[in-house]
């Protein structure tokens, strides 16, 4: 049984202070080194993390998959990487420099015809009902104001028996592991992801949402509150990282 973990935050809070349109202008600004800064602060466990999601997908062949927060495209190309059925997807994203960024991505593995990449919330899901069968938002949900509102907003869009699937960092439970990673954290990811990037209040920013964010069962407890149903947490690399899934009931 996972240990719940509670944050600074109140977990079911509607909406945090922090989150306005600046995150998105903050996300344009890093956008050339984002990619790589991801690799670099993370050891690569970053590309692991992502196309481990590919292991929890469904077995349901031809998949139509919405990706939120889509950033550079990065977590569609590790679920087709990974083995996902994926027949089309598209890439959310509030930031047009990311996304940007993402396109020629798409376009040199030839997947242009099947993924499309485009501006737009994942509070407000610019879709019909019932369009996918999974929706995968990385490393993007603690950048929605309204968390309890955009879980709500994926159910809406998954067909029923759809899942959804959220990737998002966390702090370790382990009395071994939780300083060293805080101390990371704290001192060290903000000063070298502010150094190659040029923008220290990115990353800076990077680590206050971490600590605040619901992790472990707290964010399970979102996620049934949406309605979501066989809700399960998976922490990777001694918890910094964990992957959530949650279904949408048949009827």
């Amino acid at each position: 049984m996972m240990t719940k973990t509670t944050p600074v935050a109140d977990a079911k809070e509607a909406k945090r202070p922090e989150m306005n349109d600046e995150v998105w202008t903050m996300f344009d600004r890093i956008a050339p080194r984002y990619d790589l800064l991801n690799r670099l602060l993370s050891f690569r466990r970053d590309v692991a993390w992502r196309k481990r999601m590919a292991r929890h997908v469904s077995e349901r062949r031809d998949l139509d998959v919405l990706d939120l927060a889509t950033g550079t495209g990065d977590q569609i190309l590790h679920l087709i990487d990974g083995g996902a059925s994926v027949k089309s997807a598209l890439g959310l994203d509030m930031a047009a420099d990311m996304l940007a960024r993402g396109r020629p991505k798409i376009e040199e593995r030839q997947l242009q015809h099947c993924v499309t990449l485009r501006k737009g919330d994942a509070a407000d899901i610019p879709c019909e009902a019932d369009s996918f069968d999974l929706v995968t938002i990385s490393f993007g949900i603690r950048n929605v104001g309204a968390v309890p509102v955009a879980l709500r907003d994926m159910l809406r869009v998954l067909r029923p028996a759809g899942r959804t699937l959220v990737l998002e960092f966390s702090i370790p439970a382990s009395k071994l592991m939780r300083p060293l990673y805080l101390l990371y954290l704290r001192h060290i990811l903000p000063r070298v992801g502010g150094l190659i990037s040029g923008d220290a209040v990115a990353y800076r920013y990077l680590n206050r949402t971490i600590e605040s964010f619901p992790c472990g069962e707290a964010f399970c407890d979102l996620m049934r509150d949406a309605g979501m149903v066989n809700v399960e947490a998976f922490p990777l690399t001694f918890g910094i990282a964990t992957i959530y899934k949650g279904d949408k009931a048949v009827s």
